[in-house]
């Protein structure tokens, strides 16, 4: 599915995706990733049930400083467990969960907004 949104040039936006497959920034991605405007890279995990805080650290303790992570549970939405909830506060992060699809497309419309969001993002 094509999403992409007006952003401004430079940062990384979600042109599409679909099964196994994520086109950000013109770029084929085939495995689960995390992605802030900055730079896209591979998210090593295997499911969302062993979804641990280590995994997220490198974006709840990025510079420039995230204010919104995303994270896109597959195809179905799960919920975040409370405690990285609470974790991601204390680095000021607000931590959501979704499915993947509507994971794309919050992103975008965040970043075009000017917002400083993440997601990390499962395949479907």
């Amino acid at each position: 599915m094509d999403v992409s949104t007006d952003v401004p040039e430079g940062f990384q936006i979600i042109n599409s995706y679909g099964p196994g497959v994520f086109r950000v920034s013109s770029v084929l991605w085939t495995c689960c990733i995390i992605i802030t405007p900055e730079r896209t890279v591979e998210w090593p995990i295997s499911s969302f049930e062993n979804l641990q805080i280590k995994e997220l650290e490198p974006v709840l303790c990025s510079s420039p400083v995230i204010e919104i992570l995303l994270i896109g549970t597959g195809e179905n939405m799960e919920r975040v467990p409370s405690s990285l909830k609470e974790y991601g506060r204390k680095y000021g992060v607000g931590i959501d969960s979704m499915d993947t699809g509507a994971a794309c497309r919050t992103y975008n419309v965040l970043l075009s907004e000017g917002r400083r969001v993440a997601a990390a993002l499962m395949v479907l």
